[in-house]
């Protein structure tokens, strides 16, 4: 079991999941940990949901939230874009004045970003 869902267990330890374990039981893998923002826990139940199917029942995961006060903090990379960035977390480049707008301490236009910023990105 552990096998089938060794992508989960690394993406978890890739994203430095707090107090994570991992326990195989009755032919369940039961998996749980404290994400640090809600996009990283959907990251992780996204692999579930890649290797498991829709709604696996191998395994079952408890994934907390650390802080859920943002949906996610991002490094800005060279050549990286608000638009990029928007993309990324919420699927439409669109969505850049949102973080534009949860960034008005840092950032004073949304064409000029710079390398080793950290974003915050906000829930929707």
């Amino acid at each position: 079991m552990k096998a089938k869902y060794q992508s989960v267990l690394d993406l978890g330890e890739q994203l430095n999941i707090k107090d994570g374990d991992v326990k195989e039981e009755n032919g369940q893998l039961k998996v749980w940990g404290t994400a640090k923002t809600p996009y990283e826990k959907n990251l992780i139940w996204d692999e579930i949901k890649r290797v498991g199917g829709e709604n696996p029942t191998d395994i079952m995961a408890d994934i907390k939230v650390e802080d859920d006060s943002v949906y996610a903090r991002h490094t800005v990379e060279k050549g990286e874009t608000l638009g990029k960035i928007a993309k990324q977390y919420y699927g439409k480049a669109s969505k850049y004045t949102e973080i534009f707008k949860a960034n008005g301490n840092i950032l004073k236009n949304p064409d000029v970003i710079h390398p080793g910023q950290e974003l915050v990105i906000p829930n929707l």
